[in-house]
């Protein structure tokens, strides 16, 4: 090693002294080499700065000399030796250096000042310190919360809040909002109706009973608080203000694409699906799409009708159809019974979103999402092939084939193949052959060329077609056309859907409702979740989080209205969202001039619809039906590969049962077994039973993953409950913990007599960490299964517990846990203190057993 550079000569000032080392010994050489860094630097030292002290960084500068240390021993003087205490550091009175140990050491043994200081930093000193994690509510020092669990708060350190410092910019809880109730709420107003009516409407929100977010906004001198909850519940004020010309552009042509599209899809939707007229369609382009640009959280979501959604609306109106109550031509009492179902859809989803229910997004699971997605396609698919074949008034002569299952539709197209109309099958199919070569063709070149997006394909396929039939007369050879487009009334007629007239029609559309509402409800926030915020982006709106109970909101109040004027369900839909983003699309605008040009296309357009072919809409609702049904196969492969066997069959059930029973009956075996899922999941209990890992005091995993690696404790059974008890789970809880003590685990068979020995259940430990809430049931259980331990005279420990101000201890004290496990001293704060107090207890009763008799009567 280089020999040390010498030291200046000079008397040492009593600066110096204080900054002075004392050699370590070898044992504490090799501890603290652990925590020296590869490239040394003094940056790692940490300090403990009082006001006006200076920061490491300035301090190092100034020790690049001896004139610069003796002009800096003013100020590192300043710097203190923290103490650890409960409520957290406090720095010593003597102003000694955070690196002194406190002994004054001479002049001639202080090494130079670029020596490594190998005393542990603040932070090593920290980490080393029992119970450094209690403000997270574990008290653990081996707790695995993870990074940002809350350290104690120390006096003014360096890069820290202590305190006593202000903590503006940094957030919080408001201090007097710490309870059990939703979101930190302060009493049961704010937790039932929410900050902004308790606040805001209610005048509410003052004193003790002030929330977080009003706490919040006034310490941060936020003003105009109603313009903010305004913004957020009508997102319209909040991207207006934001919006740019050059966002017009985009929005503009994203608007026009998607009206090219989506204009005639909605008619074949109108006629084909929901066997309205199609101008009723025409309206879900309408309404839907600008109020949703109001309320929407999500800006490039367009909103409008879904094949799944018209089809279920088509088979509530045949459903009336076929008891007489309305008939195939009678089109103003069909669109009717389509604006009482979109009405009732609209109202479940926005009974949904003021009560808070968006978290049913997540309910319904991916396989049960594919499979019914998929069988709407194929029963969509076969549906348009009698229209794509010129059967349509064969089949509706056969009303067992109209009204029929999908299997049926399929015997009847098997039959009557040699029927087809040749005309119609050579438009319908060419379309479609057209479509999907356009539509393979755009998916190919669009990385390389972004703009072939704005290639207008089914709108170029439609005006052919019209012109073709128009010019070469091909309506007049059968071929069967869209014809005149008429209003049922005037324009816009509104008709309330609730009328006592209309009663009748009530009972069959109620479920029909309730599944368009799920469905639409679980499209929609696929599709939002999807396109996602986009506050990363450079361009495009900002600050407008997703929120599942507003797109409720917004759903359901643009389902409301459209139901009024007898339009079809309108929700998002991916596909037609993406296609949005992709053509430029960037703002909610797009959503509007897309109403603005649907009512063009109503008012101005409507007569140059005349010759469009009934073929052309059912093909171009053909190739939808085809993208249904082409993500099946990559789901299918990803749980064949997984061997995700529940997933697959609950995948065909549902498939089967939509495909060859009927639409609703297949919806409700899907919602069955996915509930029948949940149940059993939440229901079932994940305690474990845990080894001590080889080699070490305080490393426990779970027994049953790796049994051979991990060693059993003697007497004692230790058991890791990581989740939050409640009724749902503790049904079961005393019964599986009967296998541990009679087998060591849960995957034995109960018919299995006991193998486990009994004196190896002398004591048992439970680790709570995970047991993040409570309820009284859970209690109960948890009461009745201590009870049960005591009477046996097994001894219970508990570690790792949450915090004495938590709900869960309040209720551990409250039903009698804690003083029959013996008191607060059988909760400890890890499962290898736990082990030493049964050491330790084993160790009391031994003494007892071996004292002689005569020395008790001695002791009295």
């Amino acid at each position: 090693m280089p020999p040390k550079p010498s030291r200046p000569t000079g008397t040492a000032s009593s600066s110096e002294a204080r900054h002075a080392r004392r050699k370590p010994s070898a044992a504490s050489n090799k501890l603290n080499l652990l925590h020296v860094p590869a490239c040394p630097s003094h940056l790692r030292e940490s300090y403990v700065p009082s006001e006006g002290s200076p920061s490491p960084e300035e301090t190092m500068s100034r020790r690049l000399g001896h004139h610069e240390a003796e002009a800096s021993s003013n100020s590192q003087r300043r710097f203190q030796e923290p103490v650890f205490e409960s409520h957290g550091i406090r720095p010593m009175p003597d102003h000694a250096s955070v690196h002194s140990n406190g002994d004054e050491v001479s002049a001639e043994n202080v090494g130079p000042v670029i020596d490594l200081d190998l005393e542990s930093t603040l932070r090593t000193r920290l980490l080393s310190q029992k119970d450094w994690d209690q403000a997270s509510g574990c008290g653990s020092e081996h707790c695995n919360h993870g990074t940002f669990s809350p350290r104690p708060d120390t006096h003014r350190s360096y890069g820290s809040i202590g305190s006593d410092v202000s903590r503006d910019g940094s957030g919080g809880l408001y201090p007097g909002g710490l309870n059990d109730r939703p979101s930190g709420s302060v009493d049961p107003a704010h937790a039932l109706l929410g900050d902004t009516i308790a606040d805001r409407l209610l005048g509410g929100g003052a004193g003790n009973k002030m929330s977080t977010t009003r706490f919040l906004a006034n310490r941060h001198g936020i003003k105009h608080q109603r313009t903010m909850y305004l913004a957020y519940y009508i997102p319209i004020f909040n991207w207006i203000p934001q919006y740019k010309l050059s966002y017009l552009r985009g929005d503009l042509i994203a608007a026009l694409t998607m009206a090219s599209f989506y204009i005639p899809m909605s008619l074949s939707l109108a006629s084909n699906l929901g066997h309205v007229p199609p101008i009723n369609g025409l309206y879900s382009f309408v309404f839907n799409p600008i109020i949703y640009a109001i309320l929407g959280t999500c800006p490039q979501m367009v909103v409008g009708p879904e094949a799944a959604g018209s089809l279920l609306t088509g088979e509530a109106v045949r459903e009336n159809i076929r008891k007489g109550m309305t008939g195939d031509e009678d089109g103003s009492r069909n669109a009717e019974i389509a604006g009482i179902v979109t009405c009732m859809a609209g109202g479940f989803i926005f009974g949904a979103g003021l009560f808070r229910l968006g978290f049913l997004d997540s309910v319904l699971s991916r396989p049960f999402l594919r499979g019914f997605i998929s069988a709407i396609g194929v029963v969509i698919f076969v549906d348009q092939l009698i229209p794509e074949m010129g059967l349509g008034t064969l089949a509706s002569n056969i009303g067992e084939v109209s009204h029929g299952s999908c299997l049926d539709k399929i015997i009847f197209l098997c039959n009557n193949v040699k029927a087809a109309h040749g005309l119609t099958c050579a438009v319908s199919f060419g379309s479609f052959a057209i479509i999907m070569a356009s539509r393979s063709i755009k998916k190919k070149l669009q990385p390389r060329y972004p703009s072939v997006a704005y290639v207008p394909d089914r709108f170029a396929v439609v005006v052919l077609s019209a012109l073709l039939t128009w010019k070469f007369g091909w309506d007049q050879q059968g071929l069967s056309v869209l014809g005149e487009i008429k209003a049922s009334g005037k324009l816009f007629a509104v008709h309330f859907p609730f009328e006592l007239s209309h009663l009748k029609y009530a009972s069959d559309a109620l479920n029909t409702a309730l599944i368009i509402a799920l469905l639409g409800f679980f499209e929609s926030s696929v599709a939002a979740k999807s396109l996602g915020p986009k506050d990363c982006q450079k361009d495009g709106i900002r600050n407008m989080p997703l929120s599942a109970n507003r797109e409720l909101i917004a759903l359901g109040t643009a389902n409301l209205a459209g139901g009024l004027f007898m339009a079809l369900p309108a929700f998002g839909g991916y596909g037609r969202s993406k296609v949005n983003a992709s053509t430029g699309g960037t703002t909610p605008m797009s959503s509007i001039f897309l109403s603005i040009i649907t009512l063009i296309c109503i008012f101005f357009l409507l007569p140059y619809f005349y010759y469009l072919p009934k073929g052309v809409l059912s093909a171009m609702i053909s190739v939808v039906a085809y993208s249904l049904v082409e993500e099946a196969p990559s789901d299918v492969g990803f749980f064949w590969r997984i061997r995700g066997w529940s997933e697959l069959i609950l995948m065909l059930v549902i498939f089967a049962a939509t495909v060859f029973w009927d639409i609703k009956r297949g919806i409700a075996v899907g919602i069955g077994l996915s509930i029948l899922r949940l149940i059993r999941h939440s229901t079932r209990p994940r305690i474990q039973i845990l080894g001590r890992v080889p080699g070490t005091t305080d490393k426990f995993s779970n027994a049953e993953l790796d049994p051979e690696r991990l060693e059993f404790i003697e007497g004692c059974l230790i058991v890791k409950i990581p989740e939050p008890l409640t009724f749902a789970n503790t049904g079961d809880l005393k019964n599986r913990l009967r296998r541990l003590e009679d087998h060591g685990t849960n995957a034995a068979h109960p018919a299995l007599p006991r193998v486990r020995k009994e004196e190896h259940n002398k004591n048992i430990i439970f680790d709570v960490h995970g047991v993040t809430s409570l309820d009284g049931a859970g209690a109960q259980v948890l009461y009745e299964i201590v009870q049960s331990y005591c009477l046996r005279g097994v001894r219970v420990f508990f570690c790792r517990a949450p915090s004495e101000r938590s709900q869960v201890w309040r209720l551990f004290v409250a039903s009698g846990i804690v003083e029959m496990c013996g008191g607060r001293g059988n909760f400890v704060s890890s499962v290898e203190e736990a082990l030493r107090m049964t050491e330790l207890e084993n160790l009391t009763e031994e003494f007892r057993d071996e004292r002689p008799p005569d020395s008790h009567e001695g002791s009295r």
